[in-house]
């Protein structure tokens, strides 16, 4: 028997997708990859879909926390140069779930997006990606979410992406903006970070720069003054754009690194 599976980031896309397909695949199965370290607005963004979908989105866990793999990799935090947080936290209980199952897993890539996502090396998983073969685009999401009462996730305020809070994709705005609503999770963020004064070396979330000295007046000052600069730019150029939108591409301009696919879907 082929399970049919569709993984919830807790990010737009996703959630679109969850609602774009309910009742049209008998069975499906919905599942979220719960790294222990997500933003409290995903749990509730969470809720909030469940309560659509009529059913449970399973909890994946990994085997070990995501302390144990630091330690394992010598306090090395995960960069865009060594995703292994995404490895461990979430392929690998991904993969274990689904175990030697024939699978058709569904994924949220839209049709205007130019990107092929994470592909696993299972065999027996096999990508579909309905939005692409629907030709659903971004502005689609959006009216499915707001037509479904769900919405998009509160974190869109401040944030751009989901994923873990001290994820490493997070530009400098957006830490400065969690330091501001979730000032206990950025202390906890900096907890991880290991700096030797003697060698000036470490491991740092932000290349170069610390969370002790993101959060300097001055140079608060120095990221907002930009930040808000630019957003005033943007929405004289695009006056019809949401605020939302805005944020978004301010800070995708601020920074064009690419997210791991299996945090953003």
């Amino acid at each position: 028997m082929t399970r049919h599976i569709l993984g919830i980031s807790g990010g737009k896309d996703s959630a679109a997708l969850a609602i774009y397909m309910k009742g049209k695949v008998e069975g499906m199965e919905y599942f979220f990859t719960d790294t222990g370290h997500e933003l409290p607005e995903v749990y509730e963004y969470l809720a909030k879909l469940e309560g659509f979908l009529g059913q449970e989105i399973v909890r994946l866990e990994a085997e070990r926390d995501f302390d144990f793999y630091l330690k394992l990799y010598d306090n090395y935090l995960p960069s865009n140069r060594a995703r292994w947080c995404t490895r461990m936290l979430k392929i690998k209980p991904f993969e274990n779930w689904i175990g030697t199952d024939d699978t058709v897993s569904y994924v949220g890539i839209r049709a205007d997006e130019d990107r092929s996502g994470y592909v696993s090396t299972k065999e027996n998983i096999k990508p579909v990606f309905p939005f692409k073969e629907d030709g659903i685009v971004k502005a689609d999401v959006f009216r499915m979410l707001e037509d479904s009462g769900i919405g998009v996730p509160s974190y869109y305020e401040w944030r751009t992406r989901s994923g873990c809070y001290f994820c490493f994709f997070q530009r400098k705005k957006e830490w400065l903006n969690l330091r501001e609503r979730h000032p206990k999770l950025y202390e906890k963020a900096k907890t991880f970070e290991k700096f030797d004064i003697d060698d000036e070396s470490g491991f740092t979330w932000i290349d170069g720069e610390s969370l002790d000295d993101l959060e300097q007046p001055a140079r608060m000052k120095q990221i907002n003054e930009r930040h808000e600069a630019a957003m005033a730019s943007e929405l004289k150029r695009n006056k019809n754009q949401t605020l939302a939108d805005v944020f978004g591409d301010v800070l995708d301009d601020d920074d064009d690194s690419q997210q791991c696919f299996e945090c953003s879907i």
